[in-house]
């Protein structure tokens, strides 16, 4: 990660986020750019939009930053696609723009007709209008400061009942996933407002609770091995999370298993409990409510019945769909027989029980489904897909040995990687367990701090809270001797201490931290070095004492 001049981090809004110009450079995590979507939360791709300001509002050019036209408050903005531009109509007064920016400084963004939780969406920051080269559409972007962005995130992503250290620990996994997203579907945007990202609904959803959850947590990450980590998270993992290799998919080449992640690997919720890869271990497990975590959520165990015509009907749609994927073998088209089933099997499953390799036998064939998501997209019922692939499948027989119907039981919703929502409100409210712990049981070996700066020629400031008081300086790397910085504005200088075996230095500078929110300045050095402040150190997985 480079330094960014902080003029060129707001080059498209002229005066919008001035406050934040105090220092000559600051990390690039400052801003977001979110594709918006509609009230079905599926088209982000626009033909028509009409938004608005609170307050008043300036129209500027993208690219030159100029203010084309001032749009007093309330009025409106219709925006529509056109082939050599977007037209844009302001007090029955039209012009064609290509791409272009408004700005509302003292007041909140609007789109008109948009409802976001049954209120009026409302957006801090700016929007960015663009249109696609091919001009069949545009997009509507809210370019926003991420803390601005994670409060529009953390109550609508997690119950707010579940408590300030569940939504703290919620904030730095969506902190996490927006800086250090899997994939990146557009090139124009780094997120969706919807499920396919994480679920934004802007301005008007925020909490006291789960603001103060965002802002008391300002700065914080989490980070392995140097590095900010992938913080994939899930609904309810059915009291065992999976490790990352055998729930997804490498992003790139689709090779499934996928690639090792060391901090996204299978943890149970108690020490006590076995691994899950053997058959009768995942069915006893799901079988039953064992006591663990997740065990308040709704889809803790769960149960979906078929009578074999109804399941060989909805293979006839799914698989064939499903084949689209790759990971369905041999590939079912919608012109193949399927068959009577004669048997289905989980053939493979990961340490939580969660199948990721099955086999539907039939009497025209015989295919194996791998991949969590894809397992759960075939196997539907009502239209609805599995909860989660922590499945398993019993058949019921007639007195000829033929199948008359099939039940699918089991525990979680979601992947089921990374934390579970519903076990972190657990951690949270019953056993009263700091959001940093939380953390570190549902991603292990990690570490809690600022993300990782390359600090050279230029003064580059991080802003940060430090949950327990104490905070290191991390020198990844250390080709330095000094490090001259300036904690909560007085200039400190310190050695380096290093060997030439040495990964990191530690500087300790807990005794200048103060309650409530820090600030650091890396001064400009004689050689670039990458660098960050530690807050909570590496520790393993950890179990809390269970309540009963």
């Amino acid at each position: 990660m480079g330094i960014k001049i902080i003029k060129l981090l707001i080059s498209l809004c002229l005066f919008l986020f001035m406050p934040i110009i105090s220092v000559s450079a600051q990390d690039d995590s400052g801003l977001v750019r979110v594709g918006l979507t509609d009230n079905k939360f599926q088209n982000v791709l626009k033909q028509t939009i009409t938004v608005y300001g609170t307050a008043d509002c300036d129209i500027c050019d993208r690219a030159t930053k100029k203010v084309l036209t001032h749009v007093p408050a309330d009025n409106d903005i219709i925006i529509n696609n056109g082939l050599a531009g977007m037209n844009v109509v302001v007090n029955n007064t039209g012009a064609t723009l290509r791409d272009f920016v408004i700005v509302c400084p003292t007041g909140l963004l609007g789109v008109r007709d948009l409802k976001r939780k049954g209120e009026p969406a409302l957006y801090h920051g700016a929007f960015e209008l663009i249109q696609k080269p091919d001009h069949k559409g545009f997009y509507l972007v809210n370019l926003v400061e991420v803390q601005e962005y994670l409060k529009g995130v953390v109550p609508n992503e997690m119950p707010v009942k579940f408590g300030l250290e569940a939504l703290k620990a919620q904030t730095i996994a969506a902190r996490n996933y927006v800086l250090a997203p899997r994939t990146k579907a557009y090139e124009e945007f780094d997120v969706v407002d919807s499920v396919a990202s994480q679920v934004y609904y802007g301005a008007n959803t925020e909490t006291d609770i789960s603001t103060r959850a965002v802002i008391e947590t300002d700065g914080v990450v989490a980070l392995y091995d140097n590095e900010m980590i992938l913080t994939l998270y899930s609904s309810t993992a059915g009291g065992y999370t999976e490790s990352y290799s055998n729930a997804f998919s490498d992003s790139n080449n689709k090779t499934f298993p996928s690639e090792h992640k060391p901090y996204l690997v299978a943890v149970p919720d108690r020490e006590d409990f076995p691994k899950l890869n053997d058959e009768e271990k995942a069915k006893e497990f799901y079988s039953q409510k064992v006591p663990s975590y997740d065990i308040e959520s709704p889809y803790y165990r769960w149960q979906k019945d078929w009578a074999v015509g109804e399941l060989e009907n909805v293979l006839k749609k799914t698989l064939p769909a499903q084949s689209k994927t790759g990971f369905i073998s041999p590939e079912f088209k919608s012109t193949d027989e399927l068959g009577t089933i004669k048997d289905i099997k989980v053939m493979k499953r990961g340490d939580s029980g969660k199948a990721i390799e099955v086999e539907i036998m039939t009497t025209k064939g015989c295919y194996r489904i791998y991949k969590e998501l894809v397992i759960r997209r075939v196997f539907q019922k009502d239209g609805i897909s599995l909860p989660s692939a922590n499945v398993i499948f019993e058949k019921n027989l007639d007195n000829y040995g033929n199948v008359t119907d099939i039940t699918a039981y089991g525990g979680g919703f979601g992947h089921g990687v990374g934390m579970s929502q519903y076990g972190a409100g657990y951690m949270a409210t019953k056993l009263n367990q700091p959001y940093y712990n939380i953390l570190r049981h549902y991603y292990t070996g990690i570490s809690l701090g600022t993300s990782p700066v390359e600090v050279w020629n230029e003064q580059l400031q991080q802003n940060f809270w430090a949950p327990t008081g104490r905070a290191s300086i991390v020198v990844v790397n250390p080709n330095v001797s000094k490090i001259k910085v300036l904690i909560n504005g007085k200039e400190r200088e310190f050695n380096v201490s290093k060997s030439i075996f040495q990964k990191e230095a530690k500087i300790d500078i807990s005794r200048f931290i103060e309650d409530g929110e820090n600030n650091i300045i890396y001064y400009p050095n004689e050689r670039m070095m990458k660098v960050y402040v530690e807050l909570v150190e590496k520790y393993g997985n950890i179990s809390a004492e269970r309540e009963e």
